[in-house]
């Protein structure tokens, strides 16, 4: 064999000895339980030794199933939270970071990052004894502001369960997402706000036709980032409510629901045709995302 030929076979075999272990773990953690776990989408489990393939039912049964459908809407409701509470709070508290103006920027980029410190089942256990009744801060707090106007049994975790959630969500991720919008708006163009103020423009027509359009790619990349991670909810509910959905399932997401249907009730088939239904979810708000920012780069 040529010096040549036998060079290209000995970096040939070097290169899939390298590549083997990466293969391995993609073989045994990702590809292996996609298809078990498609295979159990088909099935119906009583423990991990019992299986009877019963067709689509899992997915029909999951149609009428109205505990399904109430972690959805509560999933729906937690993610339109995100949407339209967090995210444009994050761009306000980002633009008023940006500002020169601003004495110790620095420390407040810190001060409102700095819930990300910490981990979520931290979090969720300290969210459970600040928001008790009598004995809460948060309940103590607003009945001290308020004058006594504010009552210390106000039910955080028994009524308003989605509105608690989304208040610490909106506490821990906040100045994560802030984060993100200040790297953008630090790389607008000066010369193009300077040149719009000279025309005349104020500060909502900069920021409609010159901050907007410079920030959008970043703008779409964080609100996949928040679309996702709200559908995925699982641990900040699960520990502040003690592994629950609450009272009335008023706390039961989409994850939730599918780690009571697997571990909890044992049909693994049930629990892995909700992570197929949640799956195309996900996939399908990817590429919404994607056209849209075709569309407009079009």
């Amino acid at each position: 064999m040529p010096a040549r030929g036998r060079s290209e076979t000995v970096s040939q075999r070097a290169a899939w000895i390298f590549l083997a272990p990466f293969l391995l773990i993609v073989l045994v953690f990702v590809l292996y339980p996609l298809v078990q776990s498609t295979v159990l989408a088909f099935q119906q489990t009583y423990g991990p030794g019992t299986k009877t393939f019963i067709g689509t039912d899992n997915f029909t049964n999951m149609m009428t199933d109205p505990v399904f459908w109430t972690a959805v809407k509560n999933t729906v409701v937690y993610a339109l939270g995100s949407l339209f509470i967090q995210l444009p709070l994050a761009l306000l508290l980002a633009m008023a970071l940006n500002s020169p103006k601003l004495r110790g920027r620095g420390v407040y980029r810190l001060i409102f990052f700095s819930p990300q410190l910490m981990g979520l089942v931290f979090v969720s256990i300290l969210a459970a004894l600040m928001f008790e009744k009598r004995a809460g801060l948060i309940n103590q707090s607003l009945h001290l502001f308020t004058g006594g106007e504010w009552s210390l049994d106000f039910p955080w975790l028994e009524s308003h369960v989605m509105a608690t959630l989304i208040l610490i969500s909106l506490w821990m991720y906040v100045g994560f997402n802030m984060i993100y919008f200040l790297a953008a708006l630090q790389s607008v163009d000066d010369t193009l706000l300077e040149a719009s103020e000279i025309d005349g423009a104020g500060p909502i027509a900069r920021f409609r036709h010159v901050i907007v359009p410079a920030i959008r790619p970043v703008a779409s990349f964080v609100v996949m980032l928040s679309m996702i991670g709200s559908l995925q909810l699982f641990e900040l509910p699960f520990v502040l409510l003690d592994g629950s959905g609450g009272p009335g399932n008023q706390g039961l997401t989409v994850v939730m629901y599918l780690y009571q249907s697997g571990f909890e009730v044992g049909d693994l088939g049930y629990a892995s045709a909700i992570g197929w239904v949640l799956a195309v979810m996900l996939i399908g708000l990817a590429l919404l995302q994607l056209w849209i920012v075709r569309r407009d780069e079009a």
